[in-house]
Formats: C-alpha cells, sequence, structure tokens
C-alpha cells in the first residue's frame, strides 16, 4: 500500500500557533463579504462546513487594519498596514494590540514594485534587518490566486474564485489548500493582506 506523502515527517511552519498546524493537508474555505463601503468579513470554513477563522476591518479607507478572531470571537492577530505611492506595508502583532513592538511576528512588503509577476516578501520579526525573506508570495497582477513558499518549499495554494455576479453583490469566495504542519492562520492572515492589497 502506497503510504501518503504528508504522512511522513515535515519541519512545521508555526508563526500564529502550533494549535493551527495539522499533520495532513487542510483545504479550507474562506468567504467574503462586503457589509458597508468601510467594513468588510472574511469567514473561514474546513471542508466540513466547521467555522475557524473570522476577520473583521474596513476596506476602501487609509487606516489599513484588520484583526483575525478564533470561533469564540477572541483576537489572535491584528495587521496593521500602511498605504504608499505604489504599495502598501503590513506589520503583524500577536493579539488585539499594534502599540508594542514586541508582539509583532512578521512584516509583509511588495519586493518592488514595478515589476511584472507579482512577488510578496514575508521576514519573521527576528530576521527584520536581513534581506532574504522567510517566505514569498508569488501570483499574477490579474488574479488574486497565489502561491506561497518557504524557500524553495510550496506550503500553500489560494485560488480566488472571481464571478461578477458574486462581485456585484459584495461576496467573493476563496479555495485555499495548505500543506501538512503549516500554520493556516498564517496562510488566512497573508490572504487578507493580499485582498487588502488589490482593493482599489
Amino acid at each position: 500500500m502506497k503510504v501518503p506523502e504528508w504522512a511522513y515527517g515535515v519541519p512545521p511552519v508555526s508563526v500564529i500557533g502550533e494549535s493551527y498546524c495539522t499533520p495532513y493537508p487542510l483545504e479550507l474555505i474562506v468567504k467574503k463579504k462586503i457589509n458597508k463601503l468601510s467594513s468588510s468579513q472574511f469567514q473561514v470554513f474546513d471542508l466540513s462546513g466547521n467555522f475557524l477563522l473570522n476577520v473583521d476591518g474596513g476596506v476602501w479607507n487609509f487606516k489599513l487594519k484588520r484583526v483575525l478572531l478564533d470561533p469564540a470571537g477572541f483576537p489572535i492577530l491584528t495587521l496593521r498596514g500602511k498605504a504608499l505611492a505604489f504599495q502598501h506595508k503590513w506589520k503583524a502583532h500577536a493579539g488585539a494590540s499594534t502599540h508594542d513592538t514586541s508582539n509583532i511576528l512578521f512584516s509583509v512588503k511588495q519586493s518592488h514594485p514595478l515589476q511584472i509577476k507579482k512577488q510578496i516578501n514575508v521576514f519573521l520579526a527576528n530576521n527584520f534587518k536581513k534581506k532574504e525573506p522567510d517566505f514569498h508570495i508569488t501570483g499574477a497582477y490579474t488574479s488574486l490566486s497565489f502561491k506561497v513558499y518557504e524557500g524553495r518549499r510550496l506550503i500553500a495554494e489560494v485560488k480566488h474564485n472571481f464571478t461578477l455576479e458574486s462581485f456585484c453583490k459584495g461576496k467573493e469566495k476563496y479555495k485555499v489548500k495548505v500543506y501538512p504542519e503549516v500554520d493556516y492562520a498564517f496562510i488566512v492572515a497573508l490572504l487578507v493582506i493580499l485582498d487588502e492589497n488589490d482593493t482599489p
């Protein structure tokens, strides 16, 4: 009998917490709903319909802030962004506070604003001064679908299911594949950041 590839031990990728890592591939459905011009919400489910995460925050404003919540409504992560001329930069803080720099877990920035192919770099808190990112995200500017890598290791894939009807209704959907032992809350946070970056 062939043993599944994911059954073998792989180094864990835990950024927000080990409780968000599973020893098997995990597929998620992320639903985005725009409630009003200054508010949108992401809800994260597994394929069985279990509610895993919720993300609240504003859209179309200069105060780029998103809060990642567990099913009980407890804040896990707060994302704060700065809108620059050609790109956004983000910092992710553990919990609800963004005033304490000691709770920063990672930062996200575009590698170059004028390059043809989208590439976003992710730096962990202990790596802010280094040039080489800990993770990078690749995708096309014409799509919100993307892949996440740790070095050359593929750790997650995100597919944006876009339809004109759902967009007009203020509802969008993503399908996310998270590879074994990878922090799915971290991947969802990156999805939210890229979605915000692509919002006019």
